[in-house]
């Protein structure tokens, strides 16, 4: 047996209230742990029988009183090993994960980063990963980017914060520091996709995925300001990306940003926290979606990284003293 990948087995019986529909859907409502995509992939790969035989296809209408077997392979992590990587877990159920990455993780093995990556220390901590797609990492944040995650521990809290992401039912809620003293809130609609020429960065293109980013004023610092921002679609880079189109960059963006602009009159202090920032200013500090079991809004916040909130401390100060000068 492939030690990559897990052997499961599944006997359900159609019932009469499903007779008409496609054999496909009929599962999907049967056996809710698995994507319906993942199904029609074992029916078309003959590893599905009805009544003993093999189905003609996907479309196969049943008639209701059927016995299904299904035998199939599910796929672990690929090569991905685990590797004992200390998480700061904010909450843990037979369900899910909620993790605070820290600035500098990545989140999964890639070409540059094969290991010390998130998903490597995830399949440590909870070793019964390895049958979840990409160790139950449904959404991801750039290595730079601090904050929470949500992980699924099962086949079937996956596909449930799968299609919450998808239906664009899952909150999320950044803290971003950005170049500018903006006046006011307001709401990013700009298409992103691929850069025509710098292949590795994304931009605003016309033909590009939807995309639409929220954002509101929380405070305002001499040459900056410090933003709520909250993702409505979750395209790669997107608040980076559509803050740079607002000529507001994120403070320390490597990317999509320019040179450090301390305010004018800055002490040594701050001056020196703007330019060596090492990463992005950008934190997922709130997450809310509906619970995989209960069916209940559950929702998280997490503390401010530190880096972030030293460099916040300096720019209070001389707001303060601007304020008195």
């Amino acid at each position: 047996m492939n030690l990559a990948a897990e052997r499961v087995r599944r006997e359900v019986r159609i019932g009469a209230e499903q007779a008409g529909a496609r054999l496909d859907q009929a599962l999907a409502r049967l056996l809710p742990e698995f994507s319906r995509a993942r199904l029609q992939q074992w029916i078309a790969a003959g590893e599905v029988r009805i009544d003993g035989r093999a189905p003609r296809g996907v479309r196969e209408r049943v008639m209701g009183g059927e016995q299904v077997v299904v035998e199939a392979l599910i796929e672990r992590s690929g090569d991905c090993l685990a590797e004992a990587i200390a998480l700061d877990i904010l909450h843990e159920d037979e369900a899910l994960l909620i993790i605070n990455k820290p600035a500098g993780l990545v989140v999964h093995p890639a070409a540059g980063n094969p290991d010390g990556t998130l998903q490597n220390a995830l399949l440590h901590h909870a070793p019964e990963l390895a049958a979840v797609p990409r160790a139950g990492i449904v959404h991801r944040l750039d290595k730079d980017t601090s904050g929470l995650l949500v992980v699924a521990r099962t086949l079937q809290s996956h596909r449930a914060l799968v299609e919450q992401l998808r239906l664009r039912q899952v909150h999320r809620e950044y803290r971003a520091l950005v170049l500018g003293e903006l006046v006011a809130g307001g709401r990013v609609e700009a298409p992103i996709g691929r850069h025509p020429t710098q292949r590795t960065r994304m931009a605003v293109v016309a033909g590009g995925r939807p995309s639409v980013t929220h954002y509101r004023v929380l405070e305002r610092y001499p040459g900056h300001s410090l933003l709520a921002v909250e993702l409505e679609t979750g395209r790669t880079h997107q608040i980076r990306v559509h803050m740079a189109h607002l000529r507001h960059p994120l403070v320390g963006d490597r990317t999509y940003g320019v040179r450090p602009r301390p305010p004018r009159g800055a002490a040594p202090a701050l001056t020196e926290a703007l330019q060596h920032f090492p990463r992005q200013a950008l934190h997922a500090i709130r997450l809310g979606l509906t619970h995989p079991l209960s069916g209940e809004p559950v929702f998280w916040e997490a503390p401010m990284a530190p880096d972030l909130e030293a460099l916040l401390a300096e720019l209070r100060a001389a707001a303060r003293g601007a304020a008195h000068g």
